[in-house]
């Protein structure tokens, strides 16, 4: 179960530090500058899209943790 909480902690940690730094990358596309080039903007674009959709991912992981912990805790409830 310990190891299962640390888990669980991790995957919303990295989801979240991968957000911020998706959020960072999309305001870096929305912002207007006349230096940026279309290679540029489209790498921030593919970059913060990356960053958002591994955060959704980790997100999850962190829900299907959080599933399994509280089932665990049921199942050991029932026993005692």
């Amino acid at each position: 179960m310990k190891v299962l909480n640390e888990k669980m902690i991790d995957c919303k940690r990295f989801g979240t530090v991968l957000l911020a730094v998706g959020i960072f990358f999309y305001l870096g596309v929305i912002i207007p500058v006349d230096a940026k080039n279309e290679l540029a903007v489209n790498t921030m674009v593919l970059s913060s899209t990356s960053f958002i959709a591994l955060s959704i991912l980790f997100f999850i992981q962190y829900k299907q943790c959080q599933m399994k912990l509280l089932e665990m805790d049921d199942n050991q409830d029932l026993y005692n």
